[in-house]
């Protein structure tokens, strides 16, 4: 390998790093300027409604001022929209070189910095996600030749894909940061796991579970429940989820109990993939969903939702919750301080108003009601 060899070979793998950590850039564009021959450079990265500019090189102050006032002097701003992308050019291949000297943005913006010309590069020329990359030529550096244009050419595609690589990998961190907060956000504790009972991910319920230890705890990493029989269930039921195997599309239920006696319910449910995806994917791939809640009735959040959907008083509300929460008419005049008769006034009055035919109907309506967010 020549050094030229060599210095490529290592700029290019850079360029492909600063994908994933944008702060690169900075330290990659310095490097680029050098092998192409110049003082400095930029790379412009954006996209709808964002924008993402990299500079190495220039002083702040005109970068500013190149954002205020010079962007649409720019002759390179012209050329995006008609330029061949990876194909490099120079302010003559715009513009003839004695009318760009004489052009505002040379004058006012390029000169004082002692810059002579610029190389660029179209990386995507669409308005919706424009992306260019140009090295600045400074006085000693001289004009842009035909060696300079050849060594821009070597690295403008691989600066297209890392940017491409670079927007895909920001969309996917903002969807799953999205994803988790969302599932922060469930009552119910929510476990990932993979084939080998290994946690991928807990939500915060699910974090809160575990600290607890009562019916779930996390040994090595692997998600154990504290009854034997149950943990072994547990991991058959995963175990099956990774193969495909024995697990019902609409999940497994499954009852867990502390030492106090409380009882919760934890529900698995596979997460499908075909035979073909399954067998490429990684070991630690989640493969089940776990999801465990405390068995017992909710308040539904708020309870005002159901009073103006079925246009209940305040009085036949309060005997709906109570119902719910305490069973039957005696238990539900003791708790409210009412007279038996008028409590099964109030049901009646529920029974019209929602169409129920008896108490457990009434129970799954405020059910459907239950709200599955923390509030």
């Amino acid at each position: 390998m020549t050094l030229d060899e060599r210095q490529l070979s290592a700029l290019i793998g850079e360029i492909y790093d600063a994908a994933l950590n944008q702060p690169e850039w900075v330290d990659v564009l310095a490097k680029i300027a050098h092998f192409v021959g110049g003082s400095a450079a930029c790379l412009f990265a954006g996209s709808a409604g964002a924008n993402a500019i990299h500079v190495y090189g220039t002083d702040p102050r005109y970068r500013q001022l190149y954002l205020d006032h010079y962007k649409d002097l720019d002759p390179a701003t012209s050329r995006r929209l008609s330029a061949d992308v990876d194909e490099p050019f120079a302010a003559e291949d715009v513009i003839p070189y004695h009318e760009f000297l004489a052009t505002r943005f040379y004058r006012e913006w390029a000169q004082p910095q002692q810059l002579v010309d610029f190389l660029a590069c179209v990386l995507d020329g669409s308005m919706t996600s424009p992306a260019m990359i140009r090295v600045f030529r400074h006085e000693r550096d001289g004009l842009v030749d035909e060696p300079a244009r050849e060594r821009m050419r070597l690295i403008a595609p691989h600066v297209r894909r890392s940017v491409i690589a670079g927007r895909l990998s920001d969309r996917m961190t903002a969807e799953t940061a999205t994803y988790i907060d969302v599932l922060d956000r469930f009552t119910a504790g929510m476990f990932l796991v993979d084939a080998g009972a290994r946690i991928v991910h807990a939500n915060s319920a699910g974090r809160a579970v575990l600290t607890a230890g009562e019916v779930l705890r996390s040994v090595d990493g692997r998600v154990v429940a504290g009854n034997k029989e149950t943990d072994k269930d547990l991991r058959n039921i995963f175990a099956n989820a990774g193969t495909g195997d024995d697990v019902s599309i609409n999940g497994v239920a499954v009852s867990l109990t502390t030492r106090t006696g409380e009882h919760y319910v934890a529900h698995a449910l596979p997460l499908t993939l075909d035979r073909r995806r399954r067998g490429g994917a990684r070991k630690d791939f989640p493969v089940a969903a776990l999801f465990v809640r405390k068995a017992a009735m909710e308040v539904p959040s708020p309870p005002e939702i159901i009073a103006k959907t079925y246009r209940l008083t305040r009085a036949e509300l309060r005997v709906l919750l109570a119902l719910v929460e305490l069973g039957n008419v005696p238990q539900v005049a003791r708790g409210l301080g009412l007279a038996a008769s008028t409590v099964r006034t109030h049901i009646e009055n529920l029974y019209k108003k929602t169409g129920a035919g008896r108490h457990a109907d009434l129970v799954k309506l405020v059910v459907g009601f239950c709200n599955p967010l923390v509030s």
